[in-house]
């Protein structure tokens, strides 16, 4: 389950970045794929360890009550959810994470929406 979360989201990542413009090899790179495999599976990360707590079942107010850090993701969502409207990038992950993030959305139910969709190709954006 990581790893297709982790390889669908640098699909969303790609395909907005594309839209915007980017050198389709950046996403293969460490500022790519590299930040995304330490964000998503490092014992530092702090937006991995915000999704964590979140799966615990704490609310996002009082997870940031407990940072001395920031957890830049929780900002950089809304931002990426804009674009992709903007763009018209279909970003499913990013938004669903937006949708518990800011909409009070469960996780359960944002997990079981992102798998009922439609099935793609492994890369297809």
């Amino acid at each position: 389950a990581r790893a297709a979360l982790i390889t669908r989201g640098l699909v969303e990542i790609s395909r907005l970045g594309l839209a915007m413009g980017a050198k389709p090899m950046t996403f293969s790179g460490l500022s790519g794929m590299g930040d995304l495999v330490v964000t998503c599976t490092g014992k530092l990360s702090r937006n991995r360890n915000v999704g964590i707590k979140l799966a615990q079942g704490m609310k996002i107010e009082e997870i940031l009550k407990g940072m001395k850090m920031v957890a830049e993701g929780i900002k950089t969502t809304k931002s990426i959810v804009r674009l992709g409207e903007k763009y018209n990038i279909d970003l499913p992950i990013a938004e669903k994470v937006y949708e518990i993030l800011f909409k009070s959305k469960g996780i359960k139910d944002a997990v079981s929406e992102l798998m009922e969709r439609d099935l793609k190709g492994e890369i297809e954006t």
